[in-house]
């Protein structure tokens, strides 16, 4: 045989792998895990998303300078307010507001039980 898998496709001897790639990028977790729990700490939303605490930190400092959401210190805490009227940056998809996303992942009655039936968009 040439080296090719029993249907005569090279690709079928390949040995499988994990899918080491993901549809939402770091950004787009670390925010509908703010958008779940705005009071969440970094720290937990590092460990929620896999990512390092200063990832995240560089995450929320991108996300606030955009202007996708704005973080207020209450108490010893921070609380973070989106801004789901915003649009996605990338050209192919701006003509789209991110309260699309969120509420896709966040909204979801009689969905997954992540959400809790409420717009994303009515939190601003």
């Amino acid at each position: 045989m040439s080296g090719r898998g029993r249907d005569g496709d090279a690709r079928s001897k390949a040995p499988a792998r994990e899918a080491e790639w993901t549809f939402l990028t770091n950004h787009g977790h670390v925010l509908l895990a703010l958008a779940r729990d705005p009071h969440c700490r970094l720290r937990d939303v590092a460990e929620l998303v896999g990512i390092t605490e200063r990832s995240v930190q560089a995450i929320v400092a991108d996300l606030e300078a955009g202007g996708y959401l704005t973080r207020t210190r209450v108490g010893r805490r921070n609380v973070y307010r989106l801004h789901p009227q915003r649009r996605f940056r990338h050209p192919a998809e701006s003509r789209h507001r991110i309260g699309e996303l969120l509420d896709l992942f966040i909204s979801s009655p009689g969905g997954d039980g992540e959400g809790d039936g409420r717009s994303v968009r009515s939190r601003d």
